[in-house]
């Protein structure tokens, strides 16, 4: 395959929007103190508070080993609260604290930003469009 053809393909483009959007993120959270990945876990937090660490893995695509280690540092750092005795079965309600709230309010308006700029010349037609059309390869690919 030729480069030109490389760069055509579908996948190869989501990819480097996904690589130059990471990128992106991780810089404007690092003076935060926190990665992309802790960023997601404290989205997900705010949504769904309680969450164990297996719900918790499979929102933000990592393993539980992943998870567990993102935890243990977001409750180190105040972000978090873990329970320390189960409620049912084996897992450990995770919720965010005050700090936690205040990091994530900061992180959001960050994250927020980059979006716009990512996608601030697109009409909210093409936004609704782009969002349909990611819909319908994410659904096609299951």
């Amino acid at each position: 395959m030729r480069q030109e053809e490389f760069n055509q393909l579908i996948g190869y483009r989501l990819k480097e929007v996904q690589s130059l959007l990471r990128s992106r993120m991780e810089e404007t959270l690092r003076p935060l103190g926190i990665t992309v990945a802790q960023y997601v876990c404290l989205e997900i937090l705010k949504s769904t508070p309680g969450a164990s660490n297996a719900e918790l893995a499979r929102q933000a695509f990592v393993t539980r080993q992943t998870m567990n280690t993102l935890l243990r540092g977001l409750q180190e750092r105040g972000l978090i609260e873990r329970a320390t005795h189960a409620t049912k079965g084996r897992a450990l309600p995770t919720m965010l604290t005050p700090q936690g709230e205040q990091m994530l309010a900061q992180a959001t308006g960050r994250i927020r930003e980059i979006e716009q700029q990512m996608v601030g010349g697109l009409s909210d037609t093409q936004r609704q469009e782009l969002w349909d059309l990611l819909t319908a390869c994410i659904e096609g690919i299951k």
